[in-house]
C-alpha cells in the first residue's frame, strides 16, 4: 500500500497537475484536500492541453477522482467542468467523480464580497482573483457556511440561504458599496445546482478508509504551494486554506498513519503571482527569458507570473513544513541554453545572513539573495529520458539542489507532455 501527498514548495505554478497526472497512472483514487477554482493544473498529454480547477488531474487516467471536505466549491464552475470533461471524451462515468458532503459552497454574494474588497483596497489588494474563495472560507471559520450537505437539501438550503442574505446584501450596499443580490434568483439558480450535482455528493472519508484497508493506492492532490500556506505563507500574500501536507489528512477525513510518503514539486526556478515579497525576482532580460519560455501565465487568471532564480531558503522551508520524503523537479528544460546558472542559498539582512524563511514581510522584502553560481547547458534535454543521459552541467545543478535540500529527486520533468520525463524512482512501488 502507497498513499502519496502532492504539494507545490514555492508560491504555486510548479507544475503539480502534470505530475498528478503522471503518477495517477498508478494510483487507484486521486484525492484534492484544499483549495478552490482559484488553482488550476495544467495537463498536455499526446499534444493536447488540458485544464483544469477543481477535478483532480487523476481524471485523466481514467481513475476515481474525489472532492474533499477542505475545498471550497463553486458549483456553477464544477458542473461547466464536468460537461467539458465529457465533451472531450474524458468523463465518460459520471460515478469517477465524488464530492464530499462537507465540502462547503462558494455562493454568489462570496464572489462579490472579493471582488468590491480588492476594488475598494486600491494599489493595497492583495492580489485575489476574485473567485470567492477567501469569503467562502470565512464563513466555514465563522460556522456559517452552506456545505454540499446542506445544498442537496431543498429544505435546509432555503432557511440557511434566508439567514445569511441580508446580512450579505447589508454589508455588500452599505460597506463596499457594491449591488444587493436577489436571494429568489440564487435559490432558483442553487436548486438546479444541486439537482445536477447531489448524485456525486458521499462521504469520501469513508470511501477512502474502505480503498485503503482494501490495499488501494490513493493520491492526496494539493493546490497552490507551501507559501501560499495561510498559517505559513507570506501573510497577508496568500491563500486562504492550508496549503502543506499535513492538511491532506484533515481535507478528506483519514489519519496521518495513512500518508506513506510527501513528494514535493520544485520549479527549476522560481515564480510567483500577485503581489508580496519574492526575494531571487528578476528585472532583467534573463528573467524576461524565462518568463516567455517557461509561459509563465497563470492557467486560472491568465495573470503574467514573476520570475527569479531558484531559491533553496524557501525550498528548505517546504521540506520540513511538509516533511518532504522526494523531489519533483519541473520545467528543467526552461533553463536550457543559459550559460550560467543560480541558487539561492541564504538571505543577507543587513549585516546578517539568514538561512530560514522570516516570517516578517519587511524583513524579508529587505532580504538580498546570497547566490551560488554555477555552469549552465546549452543542449536541448526535452527528448532525454535517463538522468545519466543529461548534460554533465544540468546533473550538476540537480545534485546541488539534492544536496542543500537534503531530499533525493524522484521525478524530473523535461518539458509539458506526459512522457517528456524522467521517472527516477516510482514513489508507488
Amino acid at each position: 500500500m502507497s498513499n502519496i501527498v502532492i504539494v507545490g514548495t514555492q508560491w504555486g505554478d510548479e507544475g503539480k497537475g502534470k505530475i498528478v497526472d503522471l503518477l495517477s497512472e498508478y494510483a487507484d483514487l486521486v484525492a484534492r484536500f484544499q483549495g478552490g477554482n482559484n488553482a488550476g493544473h495544467t495537463m498536455v498529454v499526446k499534444g493536447k492541453q488540458f485544464i483544469s480547477h477543481l477535478v483532480p488531474s487523476g481524471i485523466l487516467q481514467n481513475k476515481i477522482c474525489i472532492i474533499g471536505n477542505g475545498l471550497v466549491v463553486d458549483p456553477k464552475v464544477l458542473i461547466e467542468e464536468l460537461e467539458y470533461l465529457k465533451n472531450q471524451g474524458i468523463l465518460t462515468d459520471p460515478a469517477r467523480l465524488l464530492i464530499s458532503e462537507k465540502a462547503h459552497v462558494i455562493m454568489p454574494y462570496h464572489k462579490e464580497i472579493d471582488l468590491a474588497r480588492e476594488i475598494m483596497k486600491g494599489d493595497k489588494k492583495i492580489g485575489t482573483t476574485g473567485r470567492g474563495i477567501g469569503p467562502a472560507y470565512e464563513d466555514k471559520a465563522t460556522r456559517r457556511g452552506i456545505r454540499f450537505v446542506d445544498l442537496i437539501d431543498p429544505e435546509i438550503f432555503n432557511e440557511k440561504l434566508n439567514s445569511l442574505i441580508k446580512e450579505k446584501n447589508f454589508y455588500l450596499k452599505e460597506f463596499l458599496n457594491a449591488k444587493p443580490l436577489n436571494p429568489d434568483v440564487i435559490l432558483a439558480e442553487y436548486n438546479k445546482y444541486a439537482e445536477k450535482l447531489a448524485p456525486h455528493v458521499i462521504n469520501i472519508s469513508v470511501v477512502i478508509d474502505k480503498a485503503i484497508k482494501s490495499g488501494r493506492h490513493v493520491l492526496f492532490e494539493g493546490a497552490q504551494g507551501t507559501h501560499l500556506d495561510i498559517d505559513h505563507g507570506t501573510y497577508p500574500f496568500v491563500t486562504s486554506s492550508n496549503t502543506v501536507s499535513g492538511n491532506a489528512c484533515c481535507g478528506v477525513g483519514i489519519g496521518p498513519k495513512e500518508i506513506s510518503g510527501v513528494i514535493g514539486i520544485v520549479k527549476a526556478y522560481t515564480t510567483r503571482v500577485g503581489a508580496g515579497p519574492f526575494p531571487t525576482e528578476l528585472f532583467d532580460e534573463i528573467g524576461d527569458r524565462i518568463q516567455k519560455k517557461g509561459a509563465e501565465f497563470g492557467a486560472t487568471t491568465g495573470r503574467k507570473r514573476r520570475c527569479g532564480w531558484l531559491d533553496l531558503v524557501i525550498l528548505r522551508n517546504s521540506v520540513r513544513l511538509n516533511g518532504l520524503t522526494g523531489l519533483t523537479i519541473t520545467k528543467l528544460d526552461v533553463l536550457d541554453g543559459m550559460d550560467t546558472l543560480k541558487i539561492c542559498t541564504g538571505y543577507k539582512y543587513g549585516n546578517e545572513l539568514i538561512e530560514d524563511f522570516p516570517a516578517n514581510l519587511n524583513v524579508l522584502g529587505a532580504c538580498e539573495p546570497v547566490y551560488e553560481t554555477l555552469p549552465g547547458w546549452t543542449e536541448d534535454i526535452t527528448n532525454i529520458r535517463k538522468v545519466a543521459d543529461l548534460p554533465v552541467n544540468a546533473r550538476a545543478y540537480l545534485d546541488r539542489i539534492v544536496a542543500l535540500s537534503e531530499v533525493p529527486i524522484d521525478i524530473i520533468s523535461v518539458g509539458p507532455g506526459r512522457d517528456e520525463t524522467i521517472l527516477v524512482n516510482n514513489v508507488f512501488d
